[in-house]
């Protein structure tokens, strides 16, 4: 990406000069490539007037690029919205060598995607530096069709650095305490909040489940809580919810990942039988008490570069 400037120069130059493009520097890429981190995901961005993200993904030791219109209002099956499309992928050597596809492209209700696809090896031999890429969409001539849409022309590109990152061990996990679990007669309990990276979260439980686990199982979830750093965008994490076995450490746990919004949540209607929350072998409720836990593996940050 040029030879006298950093990484983040170069953004920063070329958000400046491209009024309608998004750029994502992702910190971590070594994560998305062997797949210990499914996707990443940008922060929500605006051209013409729409909502638009960019997701990059492995999949078969290809790595996609997407940009999907994700606009609230591009909803039932008559809109249309015709524009121009640059994707690329920064070269680490060269801008010569950056990877470009040039559309125009009509994103509707069976097309909300547009895509890049490069071998994995492609990426990290010749996009990739100190696990760092960059990663840029520029929307131009927007027309939309059926919607009603109004916007003021941007006056500089955005751009964004997101780290995708391990959560130090002794930092990762919380443990909930619950005592007379068989009083409680609420719908839902949550725990008192913690915090983990950028954000407060917190755990709810179901004791009698919900949505398809309600009389069957105890349904739990995380759930995001305020932000305690950075911009207030979305936040990856990778985690498993988990019900302790406090007789032989044979725990019950389920690993999610996901991008939490500003009140998100995500967990498991049906996270463990309440047939089997009950037998007293499993010892997952003793003496009327239970520990409910979640540990984190990896989380991300956002860091707004203009």
């Amino acid at each position: 990406m040029g030879q006298t400037l950093s990484l983040e120069d170069t953004i920063r130059a070329e958000a400046k000069s491209h009024n309608n493009v998004h750029l994502m520097l992702v910190d971590g890429m070594s994560k998305l490539m062997t797949r210990q981190v499914e996707n990443c995901v940008s922060s929500d961005f605006y051209v013409g007037g729409l909502k638009w993200n960019i997701v990059i993904l492995q999949q078969q030791d290809c790595l996609y690029y997407v940009l999907v219109i994700t606009d609230s209002k591009c909803i039932g099956s008559n809109w249309k919205v015709n524009c121009n499309v640059k994707l690329t992928i920064y070269s680490a050597t060269s801008p010569f060598l950056n990877h470009n596809r040039w559309t125009w492209f009509c994103f509707d209700a069976n097309n909300t995607t547009l895509l890049v696809s490069i071998p994995v090896k492609n990426m990290q031999e010749l996009y990739t530096v100190n696990d760092k890429s960059v990663f840029s969409a520029e929307i131009t001539n927007v027309n939309p069709q059926s919607l009603d849409v109004g916007w003021n022309p941007r006056t500089m590109g955005t751009a964004e650095n997101i780290k995708l990152m391990e959560v130090e061990r002794n930092k990762s996990k919380f443990t909930w305490k619950i005592t007379h679990f068989s009083t409680f007669v609420s719908e839902h309990h949550s725990s008192y909040q913690f915090t983990v990276g950028p954000r407060k979260w917190y755990l709810r439980m179901y004791p009698k489940g919900t949505l398809e686990g309600k009389g069957n199982s105890l349904s739990l979830y995380l759930h995001a809580s305020d932000y305690v750093t950075g911009p207030n965008t979305k936040t990856l994490a990778v985690f498993k919810l988990r019900v302790l076995d406090q007789l032989k450490r044979n725990h019950h746990e389920i690993g999610q990942q996901f991008w939490f919004g500003s009140d998100g949540q995500k967990g498991e209607p049906k996270f463990l039988a309440l047939e089997e929350l009950h037998k007293a072998s499993n010892g997952f409720l003793v003496n009327d008490q239970i520990y409910i836990g979640v540990e984190f593996f990896y989380i991300s940050t956002t860091e707004n570069m203009i």
